[in-house]
């Protein structure tokens, strides 16, 4: 099977392609002047500063997530239970009453 073009259909499509493959002819290159694609040394030091910022960016990435744990799961309640000490023995003891001038409190015996 092949595909043609009716007769009445070959002819605009061959014009209008035609037409639409021509360069303008009035100097206008569509922004592409002598100096299109060319970039100016200003430009690749602006490169390669981004480049740089982005190898510290990765390496401190990198750094933040060894330091994430393989887990945020609970841990079990029987490790738990065996790491912490016991309530009574974990309850801090009472702070000393400090005097407004900075002298200690006087013992009263």
């Amino acid at each position: 099977m092949s595909l043609t073009l009716p007769a009445g259909v070959a002819l605009p499509v061959t014009a209008s392609a035609l037409v639409l493959t021509q360069q303008p002819g009035n100097g206008d290159n569509g922004g592409q002047g002598e100096d299109f694609g060319k970039s100016s040394p200003v430009g690749f030091l602006v490169l390669i500063l981004f480049l740089i910022a982005v190898a510290f960016l990765v390496r401190s990435m990198t750094k933040h997530l060894k330091r994430v744990p393989a887990s945020f799961d609970d841990p079990p309640a029987e490790e738990a239970s065996a790491d912490e000490p016991p309530a009574e023995a974990a309850a801090p003891a009472e702070p000393e009453k400090k005097q407004p001038n900075g002298a200690s409190p006087a013992k009263s015996d």
